[in-house]
């Protein structure tokens, strides 16, 4: 099949992308590997999870959120919006089609992917003059390799197989990730009765969510070093020195972190709370090592669990597919290019939702990519 644009990925960024190129009469073509998009939201995401940004910094292209909608958004309410979105712009992914390789084929100025349609068995070939990886920050569940894991008796899971605490009342569960998800697991298994331990390995900031929904919007007007300082003194008054529960502060302010490491200041749930109160113990640094049931940390420490929740993140997944990723990613599935025009690469390739900046990004990306497709179509047919 022939089409002008390909697109990897039926997520927001690229429901978003392709409503901007329609915007434009630009043809194109969804290939997603789930049998539904936003299979993230409607599939890997835990019942109790709430956005954390405010609903102006959680809107696709064309389809602001109505005056109804409460600033911080239940996940359901959110996947109802992208339902809506979906069905008010008439997008038509093609589902259960993994992308197996894509290539730049330069005798015809083409790419060429190749994707199995995992219903039929059968692989299916598309030539677009470009293509656009919409894949995502999360790609992959990423699980590192402890030494010994495979004794470990237990159930191990990673956050995106995280639903409830419902099944873990009165087990020992050590949760790995001291990020907004693994804050949140843990909040969680606490409250269905579990003996929760989170293990938490570098600094984070803690604040709440109207803290940085305040900062979002000063960042429009103000430099980030003068709203790191607000935020940071408004947090410091909220919750005080957290180092002797083991929750430490990283050096630079929350939003420069966040800009130049991609780790997100943990929005407070109530975790805070509970670790003050006993409820949630916190272990700083990594596993050692596991055996059987035990597991010895890095600080000598140890302890026996149930089951381990990995909420360590995930992996880009470009670079498996991608035979050419270098003309607009790094190894490590991420673009090569700086702020702004990360999204932009060399042969017509381009990438959307990578730029560390939740959905807002997303759909700001998938604007500069469908302008930039449709500029380049209007210079050479002129």
């Amino acid at each position: 099949m022939e089409t002008v644009v390909v697109i990897v990925g039926a997520g927001p960024a690229g429901l978003a992308t392709s409503v901007c190129l329609n915007q434009h009469l630009v043809p194109n073509v969804i290939l997603e590997k789930e049998d539904i998009y936003a299979s993230l939201w409607k599939k890997r995401a835990y019942d109790r999870l709430k956005l954390h940004l405010a609903k102006e910094f959680c809107e696709l292209p064309f389809m602001p959120h109505g005056r109804d909608v409460p600033t911080f958004m239940p996940k359901d309410l959110f996947v109802n919006y992208l339902d809506a979105y979906v069905a008010r712009f008439d997008i038509k992914p093609r589902y259960n089609r993994t992308v197996k390789l894509s290539t730049f084929d330069e005798s015809n100025n083409k790419w060429r992917v190749e994707a199995e349609n995992t219903v039929t068995g059968e692989t299916e070939v598309y030539w677009s003059e470009f293509l656009v990886v919409a894949t995502g920050e999360n790609g992959d569940g990423n699980i590192p390799m402890v030494n010994g894991i495979d004794t470990f008796p237990g159930e191990i899971l990673h956050s995106s197989g995280y639903k409830s605490g419902r099944d873990f009342n009165g087990k020992n569960v050590l949760v790995v990730g001291g990020g907004n998800s693994g804050m949140e697991i843990s909040f969680d298994l606490c409250n269905f009765g579990a003996n929760t331990t989170v293990l938490i390995r570098t600094p984070r900031h803690v604040v709440t969510k109207e803290v940085i929904h305040l900062g979002m919007s000063f960042l429009k007007y103000v430099p980030v070093t003068i709203v790191d300082t607000m935020v940071t003194t408004i947090s410091n008054l909220a919750y005080g020195d957290l180092s002797k529960y083991g929750l430490f502060r990283p050096k630079q302010g929350p939003f420069a972190t966040k800009l130049f490491t991609g780790k997100a200041p943990v929005i407070d749930v109530g975790t805070v709370q509970k670790i003050r109160d006993g409820e949630i113990k916190v272990i700083n640094g990594g596993i050692g090592s596991i055996k059987g049931k035990t597991l010895t940390f890095e600080n000598g420490h140890e302890q026996d669990f149930d089951a381990i929740v990995f909420a360590t993140g995930y992996k880009s997944s470009v670079c498996n597919w991608l035979q050419d990723y270098e003309y607009v990613m790094k190894k490590d599935g991420f673009p090569k290019a700086p702020m702004p025009k990360h999204w932009k690469g060399e042969k017509n390739l381009y990438c959307t939702g990578f730029s560390r900046r939740g959905i807002a990004g997303a759909a700001e990306d998938a604007v500069s990519v469908a302008d930039d497709i449709s500029s380049v179509l209007a210079t050479i047919k002129n």
